[in-house]
């Protein structure tokens, strides 16, 4: 059976409700699920109540960017409760640091005589945390450009006429900040960070000192070699193997949550690592192979 602990929904830059996102998760038969939108858990109840009600295991989850010697990276947290007050207070700087970054885009973008407003795009994101793409949403729907990765490549990415970099915490603070809220912190799809590999065993070795708890080995665009070389690295440092599609609906053509027909099933044998973890002396959720060796 497949799990998925990472995805998005309307709450940050993807495009379905959490309640629709739990029934898509029980009609492909998934057995456990996190949601993992960007600096918020505001989606998180209504996953909990939908996913618990349609039998799924639901791990309260966010995805957060952080600053590690000055390269950008992913944590992703797990089994912090969607109301804790501390992490909550934390997470409104970064959230204040999105709503800086895009003022600055559109002052930016207006100055190349595309005139989008904040109040323009707020309706457009829905609710929640709004970012580039939907910024990049709206260049379509303008007839700008023709594709979300047009818009990047033209306007939003590092570099671009548009791009402004945002307020992000280090990883060591982010970690600890995690652990004090009571969660795990996990490397988020870290073979995006160098697809050769060449970084990502001194990185690692880093961020363990940091007190990292997991990789995420298991992810759509690592190949197979690539997603057992991440489950020995995280063997050898003791840290946990997660996996999820980062599914962000509508805004992603072709992709799906795990379980789909791409073929992308992270085995629920990975719950086997992480539930004891985030909740002391409960026995493993499934049997069969070790979570490392199912990489």
């Amino acid at each position: 059976m497949c799990i998925d602990l990472h995805f998005h929904s309307v709450f940050s830059d993807g495009t379905a409700l959490p309640r629709e996102l739990a029934r898509m998760a029980a009609d492909l038969r998934l057995t456990a699920i996190a949601l993992t939108d960007h600096d918020t858990m505001a989606g998180v109840p209504e996953m909990m109540e939908h996913g618990r009600a349609a039998g799924i295991e639901v791990i309260p989850g966010i995805e957060i960017g952080a600053l590690h010697r000055g390269r950008s990276l992913h944590l992703l947290g797990y089994g912090i409760e969607a109301g804790h007050r501390q992490f909550n207070d934390w997470l409104a700087r970064l959230q204040q640091g999105r709503t800086e970054r895009n003022r600055a885009i559109l002052e930016k973008l207006g100055c190349m005589g595309i005139r989008i407003s904040e109040k323009e795009l707020q309706r457009f994101s829905r609710c929640g945390q709004v970012g580039r793409p939907h910024i990049a949403a709206l260049l379509m729907e303008k007839g700008i450009v023709r594709s979300m990765d047009q818009a990047f490549s033209l306007y939003l990415g590092r570099g671009k006429p548009a791009w402004q970099s945002r307020f992000c915490y280090s990883a060591a603070e982010t970690i600890a900040m995690i652990h004090r809220a009571g969660g795990l912190a996990v490397l988020a799809h870290p073979g995006q960070l160098d697809p050769a590999m060449r970084i990502q065993p001194r990185l690692v070795a880093e961020l363990k000192e940091l007190r990292l708890d997991g990789l995420e080995a298991w992810y759509p665009a690592h190949p197979r070699k690539m997603r057992r070389a991440l489950a020995a690295l995280a063997s050898r440092h003791g840290l946990l193997v997660t996996g999820g599609s980062d599914f962000h609906g509508a805004n992603r053509p072709g992709s799906s949550l795990a379980g789909g027909d791409n073929g992308f099933c992270p085995p629920d044998e990975l719950l086997n690592g992480l539930l004891p973890r985030l909740m002391p002396g409960r026995e493993p959720a499934t049997g069969g192979r070790a979570a490392m060796g199912a990489a």
